[in-house]
């Protein structure tokens, strides 16, 4: 289950990314928009909760090490 939360918040990292960049073409002739800022804020939001989530998987074993360079004898 918390490999399908974590998925879930990188699509909405790449949402609030390309809805920035909608944003930032929208509303370049606009100085007082704050719109790109806030998908910013929201994407940075996005991606503390995930490291956040990974790093409590790793804590409560949800999540494991698989990478082939890891726990290698030598």
């Amino acid at each position: 289950m918390l490999k399908v939360i974590i998925f879930i918040l990188l699509l909405a990292m790449i949402v609030s990314l390309f809805t920035g960049l909608n944003f930032l073409f929208k509303d370049s002739g606009k100085p007082e928009s704050r719109r790109v800022l806030w998908a910013l804020g929201i994407r940075v939001g996005l991606a503390i909760t995930v490291l956040g989530l990974i790093y409590f998987g790793l804590e409560t074993g949800q999540l494991e090490l698989s990478a082939p360079w890891h726990n290698r004898a030598g």
